[in-house]
């Protein structure tokens, strides 16, 4: 065995839940049981339907930084989102520039001429021209709240000038001509000197309002140049800068990983290697990252960058996973996907070490000290300790094709040579199924190099995840590749798609040995917004709608473990639409037994418990049931988990409902 074989074997059983100590376990496994991950439920994030911007970041102002152009979609310019206003008959006018920028990867800001301010009494007394932002659909806020504006100037003619910011709620009464704007919130700062310079401000807003909108408002004629408009909740999650709620939804999931950027976000979409996801644009100072055009048909202003990802992670608990590019773009490039089996470009292969050093820098901002180049970047940032990077993909969803294997070696080899504890995640193709080339190829390929982890992706009708419940249970047991499942989910919302995820999942959790990790995809979705369907969660500016399929991924999730049972729960009259699972947790010192009927009549488990020492007296039951076209929905929410107990004892039975996923709790 070489060297190399010997620590993929390490880091694979590491990747697996191996590393667990005695010392750590709260309870022994009893015999019979069988060692899987303990990784299973993880999250995939990529910012589709306007995930980030708009959605987990809590930048409240769209556009802020005028990089909006007509490459990412018809219509778009550095004026999108904003409008001209001129209270009191004042006058004006802007005009985007580029001429000496605060920072080349942000080179568009806006100029705002003011020729005459004036002063009209419906607006309460406000005068100057100046601009408005009505944020993503509106700029939701809540009385009481604290709003923290920033937002860079410079006096074009060296002037000082007075800017009035207000948050603004306007409503037109029934009969109404003109809106009636009522202030939400105000500050007045004063602009000093001709050079670009920040300025801060706090808003504390004085009603509920759903659809505010934001003004600058200047006070004093001349010219002023404005960039980098932000208005920011304080009440974020840790105070970090994403959206609590949303961020609590995930936290709900209890997720072991999260897969991010993407998706097809990662090696440009349709678009080319011009519009590749290059992380170290994404961290530093927000006014110094470089906007990108989004695959699925908008802008990423990066606010949520590389930084903001791990640091979620930490946050959350769970360990990073980033997905680089390999030097082959998706096959949608340059005709979309209706040309996907002749449109892939590669970069040459005398330009691959640019690629490979961008993985290498990774690791080392991530995991190097302050001393080492690119752990200082990190250290800066304001995270002088490591992040601990434990996996990094290679690609996503590439067409397994000559060209791909060349570039993905080359690279898998370099990134080992120089860090062999990383465990790298590779790519079986899209729509990875046996049969399907690229899948069969990706496998050969993973076998060939002893890859340690290789990432399925398939979305089916809910009828495919019904019928083959059995599927990881045929492949080989002596294979040195594991299974990650990224991208997967039925092709609809409602209640029966979630439970046959969910028997799908109690086939997963049987071959936890083989399969190591799995997220559900799209992960978020904003309405009105959507670009694929279905997703996990749904939001708008105000609230999170968590679809059946979120309760059935945290049931997963919060009865995760690491040694899996396969005969403690049977049905005695049981088919496909029945299914158990038994999963200890040793660090918790808790037995989950999971029990999954999606037909229509009730139907008993049989329990065996007699191997298990020092049962409790009574467990809890978590519950998820409804009818099986039920969906949640922005309307309605139906669907939750119900809480009830049971009583303990060596051998029981239990009656699961009809069209029901339930877990039984034993804490021991």
């Amino acid at each position: 065995m070489t060297l190399k074989t010997t620590l993929q074997t390490l880091t694979i059983a590491t990747a697996l839940g191996a590393s667990l100590t005695a010392s750590a376990q709260k309870v022994k496994a009893p015999e019979g049981g069988k060692q899987i991950s303990n990784e299973l439920i993880g999250i995939f994030f990529e910012d589709i339907s306007y995930s980030a911007d708009g959605g987990l970041y809590a930048e409240l102002v769209q556009n802020g930084s005028f990089e909006y152009n007509p490459t990412e979609r018809d219509g778009w310019g550095a004026g999108t989102a904003w409008r001209m206003i001129r209270p009191g008959h004042s006058l004006g006018m802007m005009m985007p520039q580029m001429e000496n920028p605060i920072h080349p990867n942000n080179p568009t800001y806006m100029q705002l001429t003011i020729e005459r301010v004036g002063h009209y009494y419906d607006y309460d007394g406000w005068t100057g021209f100046g601009i408005r932002n009505d944020g993503f659909d509106g700029i939701a806020v809540k009385a009481g709240e604290k709003y923290d504006f920033s937002v860079f100037l410079r006096n074009a003619d060296s002037k000082s000038k007075e800017v009035r910011i207000v948050l603004v709620e306007e409503k037109r009464e029934e009969g109404q001509r003109h809106t009636t704007p009522t202030v939400l919130a105000e500050v007045t700062i004063t602009t000093e000197g001709s050079d670009w310079k920040k300025y801060q401000a706090t808003l504390t807003a004085s009603a509920d309002c759903e659809k505010a909108n934001l003004q600058l408002l200047c006070l004093t004629t001349g010219v002023i140049d404005v960039d980098m408009v932000s208005l920011m909740p304080e009440d974020t999650y840790k105070g970090h800068g994403l959206r609590r709620d949303m961020v609590e939804a995930l936290e709900g999931l209890k997720p072991k990983f999260m897969r991010f950027p993407g998706g097809c976000v990662v090696h440009g979409g349709g678009d080319g290697f011009w519009n590749t996801y290059r992380w170290k644009t994404t961290i530093g100072p927000k006014e110094q990252r470089r906007g990108l055009k989004n695959t699925w048909g908008y802008h990423q202003s990066m606010g949520l960058g590389y930084f903001e990802y791990f640091q979620l992670c930490e946050d959350m608990g769970m360990e990073p996973l980033p997905i680089l590019p390999c030097g082959v773009s998706c096959q949608g490039t340059n005709g979309g996907w209706g040309m996907k089996g002749q449109a892939q470009d590669v970069v040459p292969m005398s330009e691959m070490d640019e690629w490979v050093q961008d993985a290498l820098d990774l690791i080392e901002w991530a995991n190097g000290d302050a001393t080492t180049t690119w752990g200082k970047k990190r250290a800066e940032a304001g995270h002088p300790e490591p992040f601990n990077l434990k996996y990094l993909g290679i690609g996503n969803e590439e067409k397994i094709t000559p060209e791909f294997e060349e570039r993905f070696k080359y690279m898998y080899n370099k990134v080992l040579e120089k860090y062999p504890n990383i465990i790298i995640v590779g790519t079986a193709g899209p729509g990875s199924h046996k049969g399907n080339p690229d899948f069969d190829n990706g496998w050969r390929l993973a076998e060939e190099i002893d890859l340690p982890i290789l990432d399925e992706h398939y979305y089916e009708p809910r009828d495919y995840f019904l019928n083959n419940q059995q599927n990881y249970d045929n492949y080989p047991r002596d294979r040195k590749t594991k299974v990650y499942l990224g991208e997967y989910a039925a092709k609809d919302k409602k209640m029966l798609d979630a439970l046959y995820e969910a028997l799908y999942l109690l086939g997963i959790e049987r071959n936890g040995d083989i399969v190591t990790m799995t997220s559900y995809a799209p992960l978020f979705a904003k309405k009105h917004h959507e670009s694929w369907n279905p997703d996990l969660i749904y939001f708008d500016n105000s609230r999170v709608y968590l679809t059946c399929s979120y309760y059935v991924q945290q049931m997963f999730g919060t009865t995760s473990g690491n040694y899996y049972y396969g005969d403690v729960a049977t049905f005695s009259d049981g088919d496909k639409y029945q299914g158990t699972s038994c999963v200890l947790n040793t660090e918790k010192g808790e037995l989950y037994i999971k029990v999954v009927n999606a037909s229509d009549q009730p139907k008993t488990a049989n329990i065996d418990l007699a191997r298990f020492k020092k049962l409790p007296k009574t467990a809890e039951v978590i519950t998820i049931s409804g009818e099986p076209e039920q969906e949640n929905n922005y309307d309605a929410q139906p669907i939750a988990p119900k809480t009830s107990s049971v009583k303990v004892a060596k051998q029981m039975t239990f009656t699961a409902e009809p069209y029901s996923c339930s877990s039984i709790k034993i804490k021991f």
